[in-house]
């Protein structure tokens, strides 16, 4: 008689997170497998990875780090990149916690999530700009390099005790990192850019950091948070002041730095708004916020504090269409 896996994990739901994956193609891990690699034995690969996984003697190997431009070319970011196999085993995971923490999410939670975008929490950041008159743009200085895992962990166990669950987060929030040069460092905190899992535990990290904690202490200031962009709507430079002062506590609590420069309070100048300060516009996802020529109800000339693709995204598509060569690609031109 066959004795029983320690897990309870279908075959069916490892083939389906490998379809995923697939899809979602990506570069090799620190092994060199890309996803063709893994496909020539594709069965054999599968069963190995549920064997092991059900078994709970699945060790996630190291993820390899590599520097890329950020998305809206601010510089760069290391990202993290598992091996396929181990792409596979996150979005295991992954496919069994997201439906049960993608409902408690708060309402002006964008990032990551299913059937919302960048743009949405755009327009919802627009619109608030409208109504009030200060903005607090919020940056957490190494957020993804920064959470910590106890209290991750903490916040996972609140949600599920499945055991595989947390036992494989655990193993990869703990996992080292194979650097440029090839050696491997140990971590202490975070978890690695790149995961297929790190978004949605991003996402829950903040949802009680930040999200419950707004909610309760300032329930009357709008946010929208995008993973760890966020900006706050706040009626007066006096209430943003508080908040900024309040939110150095609490993310000091939660071992989270607000980056000293670039969170700044904003003042959201147009043509109702009168008043000099030092600093009247702001970033958000690839858009500058700042007061615009406008023209109401087809006639109306105004100004308006109005969002627009920022220098950065526009100098970062320009380099993106460079590398398409397209003067070489005559034939492309009908």
């Amino acid at each position: 008689m066959t004795k029983a896996k320690p897990f309870d994990i279908s075959k069916r739901e490892v083939w389906e997170a490998f379809k995923k994956v697939k899809a979602n193609d990506g570069a090799a891990g620190v092994d060199g497998q890309t996803i063709a690699d893994f496909e020539a034995d594709l069965s054999g690969n599968l069963y190995k990875l549920w064997n092991r996984m059900s078994s709970g003697s699945y060790f996630p190997p190291p993820v390899r780090r590599v520097m890329i431009p950020k998305p809206w070319g601010d510089g760069e970011r290391p990202l993290g990149i598992p091996t396929v196999a181990d792409r596979v085993s996150q979005e295991v995971v992954k496919r069994y916690l997201e439906p049960i923490v993608e409902p408690i999410f708060h309402e002006n939670s964008y990032g990551y999530r299913p059937g919302r975008s960048a743009i949405d929490a755009v327009r919802s950041a627009r619109q608030r700009c409208w109504r009030y008159d200060w903005v607090l743009d919020i940056d957490i200085k190494g957020f993804f390099d920064s959470i910590d895992w106890e209290l991750l962990l903490k916040a996972v166990r609140h949600h599920t005790d499945c055991p595989w669950v947390v036992l494989y987060i655990e193993r990869w929030l703990k996992v080292p990192v194979q650097m440029e040069d090839g050696s491997v460092v140990p971590r202490t905190a975070g978890t690695p850019q790149g995961g297929v899992v790190s978004p949605t535990l991003a996402n829950l990290f903040l949802h009680y950091v930040f999200d419950m904690w707004m909610t309760r202490s300032y329930p009357s200031i709008p946010f929208e948070r995008y993973a760890d962009d966020i900006v706050c709507h706040c009626k007066s430079a006096k209430e943003a002041q508080a908040l900024w002062c309040a939110l150095q506590d609490r993310f000091a609590a939660c071992k989270l730095v607000m980056h000293p420069r670039k969170t700044k309070l904003v003042y959201c100048k147009d043509a109702n708004r009168r008043g000099a300060f030092a600093n009247q516009s702001f970033d958000f996802l690839g858009f500058t916020f700042r007061a615009r020529k406008t023209i109401w109800q087809g006639h109306i000339h105004a100004h308006g504090f109005m969002p627009a693709a920022s220098p950065k995204a526009l100098k970062s598509i320009s380099r993106t269409i460079r590398r398409w060569t397209l003067h070489h690609r005559s034939d492309k031109a009908r």
